[in-house]
């Protein structure tokens, strides 16, 4: 039987698009480090070394390495020293990503009045600075709708995807993210998927992991939905769940074994809070218990599942709302098909300028 035209188009699409996800290139990227942080210095310079960036392709901003900052500081020490080394360097449009390093200010403190809010991660603002160089006027308050959002057939080039993906390398020491840096470079697509869905069935996130499971080989998938969290899995090399909002979960670490490349994802308000390190006796625990509390909230930590071994993850500097979380459904499949880590998060990320980040080499992908 001869294929038909529609499925032979739908292979030339997927074809392209993966041709188009791996023909990106280190000189596309642009890294920003920040020279009152030594660690933000060294691990710039050791990424562009190992990835080869061009030397042209970073901003070495002048700026406090604490987490927070306010508005003000972010728009004058961090986004415009930026966009001002990338409109002197004429790199606006050539460059597709940048890599914020550990001691690059976080959070953008704000008023958190709910999808009113104007807190946001320093990362998710820096997504709409390509827009900005180009005299477009962005309403500050709430989420602005990802343009890359749920485009599978999507290439991801300018000027039809206005954004720069931005990603950061962080972690609870320089060792950590050289990790990072060099398990990218030998990510392979082997291992499992594993899906750990929430006992309670009514959520959509329960439906948004059945869903990316249903895109996930058989052979490469490990999914539950059944009070047990999963534990102790080798070979991972991509995780989806609730992180600490499954109400059956109490332990801080999975014990996985993640291999190079894994990446993870989880419903969580506030696992990417700190890049900190939390004492060893520390615990995830209930809001109502202040003693599990760590850096403001007593829930998992986008960190850990760095220290553990896992090349990328997502987190949410502060409440996202379910609406705003990455969808697995996008990034996982995105991911296991050849989408690079930034393309992968960035499918699933329903809003800018608001909570996400996203750990990891933008130009990991499974090969």
């Amino acid at each position: 039987m001869r294929p038909s035209l529609a499925l032979l188009l739908t292979v030339a699409a997927f074809f392209a698009v993966t041709q188009s996800a791996s023909a990106q290139t280190p000189a596309q990227v642009f890294v920003v480090t920040n020279k009152r942080s030594p660690v933000s210095v060294a691990i710039g310079a050791y990424y562009m070394r190992q990835r080869h960036i061009p030397a042209d392709n970073i901003c070495v901003l002048d700026v406090t390495d604490q987490d927070d900052i306010d508005r003000a500081t972010y728009e004058t020490s961090v986004e415009a020293p930026i966009g001002k080394c990338l409109t002197k360097k004429k790199l606006s449009e050539s460059i597709l990503y940048i890599v914020t390093t550990q001691g690059v200010p976080l959070r953008v403190a704000g008023t958190g009045e709910q999808f009113l809010d104007t807190e946001a991660a320093v990362d998710s603002e820096l997504t709409l600075l390509y827009q900005k160089l180009r005299g477009v006027i962005i309403p500050l308050p709430g989420p602005v709708p990802n343009p890359f959002f749920q485009k599978r057939d999507a290439p991801f080039r300018h000027p039809q995807i206005p954004i720069y993906m931005v990603t950061r390398l962080a972690g609870y020491d320089l060792n950590e993210m050289k990790g990072i840096v060099d398990k990218a470079l030998v990510a392979r697509n082997t291992g499992k998927f594993v899906i750990d869905v929430r006992a309670d069935n009514a959520t959509p996130g329960n439906s948004w992991l059945r869903a990316a499971a249903l895109l996930i080989p058989k052979d490469r998938l490990i999914i539950d939905d059944s009070a047990k969290v999963l534990t102790g899995i080798k070979n991972v090399i991509g995780y989806a769940s609730w992180g600490s909002n499954d109400f059956d979960r109490k332990q801080r670490f999975l014990n996985f074994q993640w291999l190079p490349g894994a990446i993870a994802t989880e419903f969580v308000s506030t696992d990417g809070r700190t890049f900190k390190r939390p004492p060893d006796s520390w615990n995830i625990g209930p809001w109502k218990d202040h003693s599990a509390w760590f850096a403001g909230a007593p829930q998992t930590l986008t960190a850990d599942y760095i220290h553990e071994g896992a090349s990328g993850a997502s987190g949410q500097v502060f409440e996202p709302y379910l609406t705003y979380c990455p969808r697995p459904d996008f990034v996982l499949p995105a991911y296991f098909e050849g989408r690079n880590l930034a393309e992968s998060f960035y499918m699933g990320i329903p809003g800018l300028s608001w909570m996400t980040v996203v750990i990891g080499d933008p130009l990991m992908r499974l090969q």
